[in-house]
């Protein structure tokens, strides 16, 4: 049996499933943040600071009471940990046992992470870390060149090799460096250490995908995991075929959902709140997905030249009434407590424009708070005769 749903429900089920925007808080914040992590699966890590990085961009996102020392309380407690998700990640300490595959796979040298391992230096690093504990890169003396395309130490090529294929971990990290343990060191006591079948591994992908998106396709829930997706739709078969799953046409698309995924649609969604997310945030990362039912075309440009960019090197999808509606170049100058926005572009289809203004300058002065920022400025909008109204909605927020 196949269901079929409109594309505003496909969105809706969507946000509904992502947590966005969020419910109303409940509960302490910390609980809520570690909540966020579980029910997500993951939470993407980015360098990029131009605005507050994206794994707590992301957490802010869903947990409006989100605080950036909640990570670093979740993984000392050892109910977080970071590994490989798509990209660097955040994971919940209870699924650990589903990122040993690849770790499996790098160990065998069934599949490569980057660059060759140094076992030799990789044997000398581990005997370090076991008789001396946590050690950081620069813990590891080097004073000849550095390698490969990102011009990194051996003793750095070499913690990282031994931290993919799963012989270390991180227990914490040192002003965003990273600090490596032997895995037994950090690992919490009776956490399952047992390899997942093939099997159990692609049910595990599924179930957390639906459960987190609400809708899915196999090469979505396989998204940069290798060789995943034969047996991922082989087990997206044989768990529609006794109702675990539901097939779903959404106009051309046929997609996969949970039976329960699909009670949510008779929740509610909070159309009215603003939210301003990362481009590295769940719902975002699959930029496919976003065009086919969001219909929202995305580009990161901080990878584009300058001179070829349209939208800005740092441009903040924005998300009210239930569709991605705009965007915005930001950059928050810290020292000077101004977040910029250097350049909001509104969509085409985008109406309700006094509604839009209310409820974005709300949502930018929560944003502005989150940033360390006491004021805003707006230097371009997009179309340029709504900038006296965006103008005003920003001058509204200021503190």
């Amino acid at each position: 049996m196949t269901d079929t749903l409109s594309i505003k429900d496909a969105q809706k089920l969507v946000l509904l499933s992502q947590w966005l925007p969020p419910a109303r808080p409940v509960g302490p914040p910390l609980a809520a943040t570690l909540s966020a992590i579980e029910h997500l699966g993951y939470i993407q890590i980015d360098t990029i600071s131009a605005v507050q990085r994206a794994h707590h961009h992301t957490l802010w996102s869903r947990n409006p009471r989100y605080a950036a020392s909640h990570l670093d309380r979740l993984v000392a407690d050892k109910q977080v940990f970071e590994y490989w998700s798509h990209a660097a990640a955040y994971l919940p300490m209870r699924d650990y046992r589903f990122s040993l595959p690849r770790k499996h796979a790098i160990a065998s040298g069934a599949q490569r992470h980057w660059h060759a391992p140094n076992v030799p230096l990789m044997q000398t690093v581990l005997k370090r870390i076991a008789a001396e504990g946590p050690l950081m890169a620069k813990d590891f003396e080097h004073t000849g060149g550095k390698l490969g395309e990102w011009k990194s130490k051996p003793a750095k090529r070499a913690l990282e090799s031994l931290f993919m294929q799963g012989e270390l971990m991180l227990p914490r990290r040192e002003r965003f460096h990273k600090v490596y343990d032997l895995t037994e060191r950090v690992l919490p006591e009776g956490i399952d250490t047992r390899l997942p079948t093939p099997e159990a591994h692609a049910r595990f992908l599924i179930t957390r995908y639906l459960q987190a998106n609400g809708l899915g396709q196999a090469a979505e829930i396989c998204y940069l995991q290798n060789n995943m997706k034969p047996r991922v739709s082989a087990m997206l078969n044989e768990m529609a075929s006794c109702g675990e799953v539901v097939r779903v046409h959404v106009g051309q698309h046929r997609y996969y959902a949970l039976p329960a995924s699909l009670a949510l649609l008779s929740k509610p969604l909070r159309r009215s709140r603003l939210s301003i997310l990362s481009p590295f945030d769940n719902l975002l990362i699959q930029r496919k997905r976003m065009r086919a039912l969001f219909d929202f075309d995305y580009l990161l440009e901080c990878y584009v030249p300058a001179a070829k960019r349209q939208h800005g090197y740092f441009s903040l999808p924005i998300l009210w009434g239930g569709a991605l509606v705009a965007r915005m170049d930001c950059k928050a100058e810290r020292r000077a407590s101004v977040l910029h926005v250097q350049h909001l572009v509104l969509e085409p289809g985008l109406s309700r424009i006094d509604d839009f203004a209310h409820a974005f300058s709300t949502a930018l002065s929560s944003f502005m708070a989150f940033n360390g920022c006491r004021s805003a400025r707006l230097h371009r909008c997009t179309p340029a005769r709504l900038s006296p109204a965006m103008e005003a909605a920003v001058m509204r927020c200021q503190a």
